[in-house]
């Protein structure tokens, strides 16, 4: 016993693996929730749109209970910002609590278990989460390949409900962007992003890895870009690749296996070009760059509208918009459904915009710090991690930064790949300790948090 591994330093390892249990189940539903959704049990479609919720409250009340909850600038401001918006939703603007709460549970509820997540975690469990979700990446490839070339009408492309009008999204050529298990086809790219990260880390870290598991994934993963016909899925491996080349500067080594890696995947590109179901694939994911270029103005257009979601133009209407904004929850789905009755942008499409028209300028303005603010703190404590050969948390926040600062927190999936890959770094930070060890850079500093 004097050897075993602690699994969280202040817990026993019984309370631990409880809590572990807890990361892991969270994990999965956010890949399966939809499935749920959609072929499971799709009359329990909208409860199960907060499966997460008693999860993550759960872990965070245990957490606190045993005072291990990290203290945190941006986790008591956000939390801060969470209740003073709803107060402020109820008085001066939609008057709907039901919304406020769903609204505000964001980022009092999932914000926090980020932290959380962080506490739970450690190097080993992230590492290990890798794996599982390259294992699942393959059989994920199949599903959206046969998703491409299905009709709307057919069972795997059910939408959300038993939607027999289907769950795909306009693509290109008269193909529909697959959704996957998810509920919205924005999964597929936050999904692949993440699977990216781990096979571009496990074929540099140079231990030995399941070979099948890395072909598979490789696979996988260059199969999905076409078959997703998701510019945001490339441009995410975009950010996760530059992060990569990024290390490999700095350790001439790692420069070697990216070269190495990189010929190994335009090898797979060439092969898989030339079977004819990849073929169309990439005749209509190709058609759907020309297109969109087309439309927002080459690529200095698509690549402003795809990460900075018109973030200008929004803080530019802010200052028309009242000044404690229209309520928190307001710009959600659920919201406008509540509120409206059906399914409509109530205030606006992109996440900055959202949050300032929901939560007025000043209090929308310290949301979008704190979230800011948490991205640096990351890439601080990730870059110092790197410096001394371990890349592991900074190739996964080239990903966790698409989605930190400015993803659509207000869609489940979105949200819940958010925080779990900032959660992730968080965890990748802290390695596992013996007893007999002095745990000396083990955990997160709370002043670092």
């Amino acid at each position: 016993m004097q050897n075993k591994a602690i699994l969280i330093p202040g817990v026993s390892n019984v309370d631990a693996i409880a809590l572990k249990r807890a990361v892991w189940f969270y994990f999965f539903l956010i890949i399966f929730e939809g499935a749920l959704r959609k072929w499971v049990v799709p009359g329990l479609a909208t409860p199960l749109l907060v499966v997460r919720d008693p999860i993550a409250l759960w872990l965070i009340y245990q957490l606190y209970n045993k005072g291990l909850l990290p203290s945190s600038i941006y986790l008591k401001g956000m939390a801060w910002l969470g209740v003073i918006g709803i107060l402020t939703a109820m008085i001066f603007g939609h008057h709907n609590l039901i919304v406020a709460i769903f609204g505000a549970r964001i980022y009092l509820i999932h914000f926090t278990l980020i932290f959380a997540i962080g506490k739970v975690f450690d190097r080993d469990d992230v590492l290990e989460l890798g794996r599982i979700l390259l294992w699942i990446s393959i059989p994920m490839a199949l599903l959206i390949g046969v998703q491409f070339y299905s009709p709307q009408s057919a069972f795997v492309n059910i939408g959300v409900g038993g939607d027999e009008s289907g769950g795909g999204f306009s693509g290109a050529m008269g193909y529909f962007r697959p959704p996957g298990t998810f509920s919205f086809t924005n999964g597929v790219h936050l999904f692949f992003g993440l699977v990216g990260c781990f096979v571009f880390y496990f074929l540099l870290a140079g231990k030995k890895e399941n070979k099948i598991m890395l072909i598979g994934a490789s696979i996988g993963l260059l199969a999905a870009i076409p078959f997703s016909i998701s510019r945001s899925l490339t441009f995410t491996l975009a950010a996760v690749a530059v992060f990569v080349m990024f290390t490999a500067l700095r350790k001439p080594e790692n420069l070697l296996k990216m070269i190495f890696t990189i010929i190994g995947l335009v090898a797979l590109v060439a092969v898989l070009s030339q079977m004819s179901v990849f073929a169309t694939a990439i005749e209509a994911f190709l058609a759907r760059f020309s297109n969109a270029a087309d439309s927002e103005g080459g690529l200095e257009g698509t690549l402003g509208d795809r990460y900075f979601g018109g973030m200008i133009a929004s803080l530019l209407r802010s200052t028309r918009q009242p000044f404690f904004g229209y309520g928190i929850g307001m710009g959600t789905n659920v919201g406008s459904m509540l509120l409206t009755g059906g399914l409509t942008y109530l205030i606006d499409e992109g996440e900055w915009g959202r949050i300032l028209g929901e939560m007025g300028a000043i209090m929308g303005l310290a949301m979008i710090y704190l979230r800011i603010g948490l991205s640096f703190q990351l890439l601080n404590l990730s870059y110092k991690k790197m410096v001394t050969g371990d890349i592991l948390p900074w190739v996964i926040l080239g990903y966790t930064l698409t989605i930190l600062p400015q993803g659509q927190w207000s869609q489940p999936t979105s949200l819940g790949f958010t925080v779990l890959s900032a959660g992730l770094v968080f965890a990748s930070l802290r390695n596992r300790v013996l007893p007999r060890e002095i745990p000396i850079d083990t955990n997160i500093k709370e002043s670092q948090l």
